[in-house]
């Protein structure tokens, strides 16, 4: 159990760094899906800990979530790449409106 939640808190700490480091759209996704399957490790690990298969559900929801939030982003990407040719975040900072 100690292990597991080690790895979840490890995978979760390098997705968080990803989020704040990077510039790039696309990495920036990628550690927000590596945040989610840490949160989703940590319920089973919850789950399978305590007998319950509501870690097990859990996860389930969190995998509906990062399917919705992969489709909406990658729209998201297509659009901006499109519009501007570029996906470094600090060239995109003409958004505001």
């Amino acid at each position: 159990m100690d292990q597991v939640l080690l790895l979840a808190g490890i995978l979760f700490s390098i997705g968080l760094v990803g989020v704040m480091v990077r510039r790039n759209i696309l990495y920036i996704l990628l550690s927000l899906e590596i945040i989610l399957n840490s949160t989703g490790l940590a319920f089973i690990a919850a789950g399978a800990h305590w007998g319950q298969a509501d870690g097990q559900i859990m996860f389930m929801m969190l995998l509906t979530l990062a399917a919705a939030e992969v489709s909406i982003g990658l729209g998201l990407i297509l659009q901006i790449h499109r519009r501007y040719r570029t996906l470094d975040i600090d060239t995109l900072r003409q958004m505001r409106g």
